[in-house]
């Protein structure tokens, strides 16, 4: 049975930075992608997978999932036959952690989905087209969404913008605001280029960051590390704000209308810090 990294397995996925896609139809990938890095791992059903081996990956899915292994898995759009194929696989499968509904429109496609998995299963929706982003605050406040992720690709395709930060501002700050309107964990991003070397993807990242989004999709297990050091706490960050918490702890810090906010920040990079295991690195 695949040995799932310890750190990530005990990760809430509402903290989890990196979200990498593994091919379904290979199933000798999986064992590799749960001994890495990466805070989350899903096992993709859909766009890697062509037509005739649909059902083999199924197959494949079903094995891991129901032999120990745990992961997510991204299912085919609510529009296609593939959907309901999908849900029936994984429906009874305890390996099941979440899913990501691809080409996610509707809010009622994210609840539908969720009805058809055991209770409580979270649903991530990916977001992939113009009317997906005009309705993501009605999908973020859907019963059963979990949080929203970015198609990137597929949206550039859909409303023709080239892949410039500024192009996509708006889609992703929409994104953002319905994540926050419909009190769920930050937005996920779209993945980097899968041959994009560090500098790329640390660049890149940068960006989804400054969006406030806090979780990427990834396609090579090699650019994961990368990712979750880009939306992690810096080590500026970590620095101040052990410093403030030392001050705090030994009644030394100073007071002032902004103490209280500061102090409430530096409490939260510390509780991500536990939570990634930044301390120690």
């Amino acid at each position: 049975m695949p040995v799932r990294n310890r750190r990530a397995a005990a990760l809430p996925a509402k903290l989890s930075r990196s979200w990498l896609l593994v091919n379904a139809a290979r199933s000798d990938d999986f064992a590799p992608a749960l001994a890495s890095e990466a805070d989350s791992v899903i096992l993709d059903l859909e766009a890697a997978v062509p037509e005739e081996e649909k059902e083999a990956a199924r197959a494949n899915v079903v094995d891991a999932l129901s032999g120990g292994m745990t992961a997510w898995v991204r299912i085919s759009a609510a529009s296609t036959e593939h959907w309901a194929r999908d849900l029936e696989a994984l429906a009874r499968l305890s390996g099941v952690r979440g899913v990501v509904l691809a080409e996610t429109e509707e809010p009622e496609q994210v609840t539908f989905t969720a009805m058809r998995l055991r209770a409580g299963t979270p649903v991530i929706a990916l977001l992939e087209s113009a009317l997906g982003i005009e309705n993501a605050t009605a999908v973020a406040k859907a019963p059963g969404t979990f949080r929203l992720a970015f198609g990137v690709n597929d949206f550039r395709k859909d409303v023709g913008v080239g892949e410039d930060p500024l192009a996509m501002a708006y889609a992703r700050s929409r994104m953002v605001i319905a994540s926050r309107v419909g009190r769920l964990p930050g937005a996920i991003d779209g993945p980097p280029g899968n041959a994009d070397a560090e500098d790329s993807v640390r660049e890149s990242s940068a960006v989804t960051a400054s969006m406030g989004m806090t979780g990427r999709l990834v396609l090579s297990r090699g650019q994961v590390d990368w990712v979750n050091r880009a939306l992690s706490p810096s080590e500026d960050e970590l620095s101040w704000a052990k410093d403030l918490l030392d001050k705090h702890r030994a009644g030394a810090a100073v007071g002032d209308g902004s103490y209280l906010p500061r102090l409430k920040r530096a409490e939260k990079i510390a509780d991500l810090a536990d939570s990634y295991g930044l301390w120690n690195a």
